[in-house]
């Protein structure tokens, strides 16, 4: 379902997709662009909106060529707004590269998918990395979940988006793996590296494997020509827990009347000093390393 809404007074404008399965919500690479989950006509749905009046003519036209690419293409939400971004930055020369927070988000899930593959193979540990694929969490086991947040801060300070990102798939445990990073140095590793590494253990196993890595990481918005000289290590064990054992925001916990008119919660949690888990983890993550 998409629908193109006006509000009143013709004060702004939104586009509604609907997020089939447990797709998660999309993150808007554009300042000015919102994306909100929202309960709209009964439907689960994302919505853009801007905070920006002068730019409503523009953003009514953005919103035309996503939704263009969703009904038209049959394209999924994110895919349709990236396309639509990347060809408008091509035509205005604009560079596009990941954020700070984005490129170590992706260095930590390489890392927690390597050490994966080294006890499932490569093939059991793709189809297990889901987050590509804008579910609602990063990877999903045979009988348990596992979201990924990596910071390179002392404190395990992390942002969580929306309510549903810490949230249990029905009869699914759900565990928050928190990963700090270091510079490293010349001992440490640039997310190039640790693509390549991760590409050619793939590719190792089956060449049919690490072109399927690669279609993955076209979807994280990964692009080998942006400049990557940070090299990172790991500064510590990744600490596991059980997010029904750490402090966290879900629909349930909002009042019945809040549903649809809170319209985007973001939030950083810091869960330093809670215990880590270990037992908890469906594969070994001691003595961790980047790929």
């Amino acid at each position: 379902m998409v629908s193109y809404e006006i509000s009143h007074a013709g004060q702004g404008v939104a586009l509604h997709i609907e997020l089939a399965g447990r797709h998660r919500l999309p993150r808007s690479t554009l300042s000015a662009v919102r994306f909100d989950r929202v309960h709209h006509g009964g439907r689960r749905m994302a919505r853009l909106t801007t905070r920006e009046p002068e730019l409503l003519r523009d953003f009514h036209d953005l919103l035309l060529a996503v939704a263009d690419r969703v009904v038209g293409d049959g394209k999924g939400l994110e895919q349709a707004f990236d396309e639509t971004v990347h060809g408008w930055s091509a035509l205005l020369g604009r560079p596009r590269g990941l954020s700070l927070d984005r490129r170590l988000g992706l260095h930590g899930e390489l890392a927690v998918l390597a050490r994966l593959a080294r006890h499932v193979g490569w093939r059991a540990a793709l189809d297990a990395w889901v987050g590509p694929n804008r579910e609602e969490h990063d990877f999903a086991l045979g009988s348990v979940d596992l979201e990924v947040k990596t910071t390179a801060a002392e404190r395990r300070r992390h942002t969580i988006h929306g309510l549903g990102q810490l949230t249990e798939t029905p009869g699914r445990p759900l565990l928050l793996v928190s990963l700090r990073l270091t510079r490293g140095g010349v001992g440490g590793r640039t997310l190039g590296e640790s693509v390549k590494s991760a590409r050619d253990a793939a590719a190792a196993e089956s060449v049919a494997l690490g072109r399927r890595l690669d279609s993955l990481l076209t979807e994280t918005e990964w692009d080998a020509e942006q400049p990557d000289d940070e090299r990172w290590t790991p500064r510590d064990d990744p600490m596991v827990l059980r997010v029904t054992d750490m402090p966290r925001l879900t629909e349930d916990a909002l009042p019945a009347d809040a549903c649809g008119r809170i319209d985007r919660v973001v939030y950083t949690v810091d869960v330093t000093e809670l215990p880590s888990d270990d037992s908890a983890a469906p594969f070994d993550l001691s003595e961790f390393r980047l790929p």
